[in-house]
């Protein structure tokens, strides 16, 4: 059975940056199952595996802007350092969130400090960059109706 929009997949995947840095893998552990369109793979990566089946093996590089997007210089805002609270440790590198207008949280990382301002990047850490897809098909179904 050929995977497609309506599919079950389990699958070992790997994310790798273009130097061949792995972001993440499950080749080691358990495969993963999910159902196709059900929001835990971008629409990018869901492409690659259309018609794929039980056994296949791909490897596709996904451009920046098909895979976590393009990096947004206007998702990267500056923040006066009295806007944290006076024991919160902040230095580069440091995840911090915040509630947008609708309450849902909003995680960003701290990028610089400069003086009296923070910067923080809100734009998702890999956007901006090319991504290695690497997947092995375990299995593959017709998802289940829904009731």
């Amino acid at each position: 059975m050929q995977i497609t929009n309506n599919s079950l997949v389990t699958l070992h995947f790997s994310l790798a940056l273009p130097d061949g840095e792995v972001i993440d893998s499950n080749f080691d552990g358990s495969a993963a199952t999910f159902q196709m369109g059900d929001g835990s793979l971008l629409e990018g990566f869901e492409a690659c595996l259309l018609g794929l089946t039980a056994g296949d093996k791909k490897t596709v590089q996904i451009a920046a802007q098909e895979a976590f997007g393009e990096h947004m210089e206007d998702n990267v805002q500056n923040f006066k350092r009295h806007q944290f609270g006076a024991d919160m440790v902040l230095e580069p590198g440091v995840v911090v969130s915040f509630a947008d207008a609708a309450g849902a949280e909003l995680p960003g990382v701290v990028s610089r400090l400069d003086g009296d301002y923070v910067t923080v990047d809100f734009n998702h850490p890999l956007a901006g960059k090319d991504i290695t897809f690497s997947v092995s098909v375990v299995s593959v179904a017709e998802a289940p109706q829904e009731v």
